[in-house]
């Protein structure tokens, strides 16, 4: 027997069908972000590749060469000012014949020179006013490009104490994004990111899942937390605050990553994989990925080629999910309910020592991609073909 027969028919031992398995991994929808596959480096240099895109249309190129591999990554990700076009319309069109759709606009609140003491935080009120036109000029976009979200990161916070108003910090945040808000149209949701430090490193104005949860509340229905496995303290359990966030409605999406140390923003499952299953395990079971939870990419590629990176991002989100697909959920919750704390932490074990490889590769292979998508990549010339013709001009990347 194969493998994936194998898995097969230890599933149907436990009354379980591997069909459902596979029609769920099929419809996994995966967000790329368009600035991933720019230079990028650290804070002492910028490492360039050949290849690199230099337009959005480009970068666009090099994600439907993820998606076309993997099978599961239809939607790009747009930064904006780093993504800006004259023409959306064109953008969007141009997507659609690469077979791609514009996901999340991402404003860009930390590159002004302005915004060096904060951006909707700002104790001036001429520079919150360019914030806050900012951010209603991303959602002018997301109304061309066909987007359903605004994605929001902000920089904001203090160095020292005494350098601002810890209480007028947040209310300049609230009454902000309440006029962010309305603006909004129904289609548009707002997803509200979290960091914990940097670059301010006193306080961050919104550090942590209850400040996001919060302003959310305080906002209504259409804002929802966006959480960043890389903006969390060592050892903080973010499987849980997957969990308390979906319970609450308010699970908007993650950026997905992995860290050592800080935001590392290493290849997803790359440090933890065992932290990215259990995350899975929480969304499974909470019915999340049924309630438009988006999963985005957010990752820097340094030293790695970009686009194989990336590829093995999706590959590594398709086997965490299809890992939690297999936990036997009669058998954990027979243990919870019996106090049989090893016996649950088995079925978890189980799980997640299973080889899903063959089931996701036969996945892939219904849905056109490859059963192996980073050598089917590698043999296909792509890479070569454009470090080639991507000569000229200036790449695109982290300045």
């Amino acid at each position: 027997m194969s493998a994936y027969e194998l898995l097969a028919a230890s599933l149907a031992e436990r009354g379980q069908a591997v069909e459902p398995i596979e029609a769920a991994l099929r419809a996994q929808r995966i967000e790329t972000p368009s600035w991933a596959f720019g230079n990028s480096g650290t804070r002492f240099g910028v490492f360039a590749q050949p290849g690199v895109p230099r337009t959005v249309v480009e970068k666009l190129e090099d994600a439907a060469e993820v998606h076309r591999q993997t099978g599961t990554a239809p939607s790009v990700a747009l930064h904006i000012p780093w993504d800006r076009v004259e023409d959306f319309g064109d953008l969007r069109d141009s997507a659609a014949a690469l077979g791609l759709e514009l996901g999340a606009i991402n404003p860009n609140l930390f590159q002004e020179q302005s915004y060096k003491l904060g951006s909707v935080c700002h104790p001036d009120p001429k520079v919150r006013r360019l914030a806050i036109d900012h951010i209603l000029e991303c959602i002018e976009i997301a109304g061309r490009t066909g987007s359903s979200a605004i994605s929001l990161w902000l920089a904001d916070g203090t160095n020292y104490p005494g350098q601002d108003s810890l209480t007028a910090r947040r209310e300049r945040l609230v009454e902000s994004l309440r006029e962010v808000y309305a603006a909004l149209p129904e289609a548009v949701e707002l997803l509200v990111e979290y960091k914990l430090y940097e670059p301010a490193f006193y306080s961050t104005d919104l550090a942590d899942w209850g400040s996001a949860l919060t302003l959310c509340q305080e906002l209504g229905p259409q804002a929802r937390v966006l959480v960043d496995l890389g903006h969390h303290a060592q050892g903080v359990n973010i499987e849980q605050i997957v969990s308390q966030l979906q319970r609450l409605g308010r699970l908007g999406g993650f950026h997905f990553n992995d860290r050592k140390y800080g935001d590392d923003d290493l290849i997803v499952g790359s440090i933890d994989p065992f932290q990215l299953f259990l995350i899975f395990v929480e969304l499974v079971s909470t019915g999340a990925l049924d309630s438009g939870v988006r999963l985005t990419i957010d990752q820097s590629h340094n030293i790695e080629p970009k686009v194989e990176a990336m590829i093995q991002s999706v590959v590594n989100l398709q086997e965490a999910y299809a890992k939690a697909l297999l936990v036997d959920r009669r058998a954990l919750e027979g243990a919870q309910g019996d106090g049989d704390v090893l016996a649950g932490h088995r079925v978890l074990l189980d799980a997640f020592a299973t080889d899903v490889r063959p089931l996701c590769a036969r996945v892939r292979a219904e849905l056109g991609a490859a059963r192996d998508p980073i050598a089917a990549h590698r043999v296909s010339g792509y890479a070569a073909a454009r470090a080639e013709g991507r000569t000229g001009g200036k790449a695109a990347g982290w300045n």
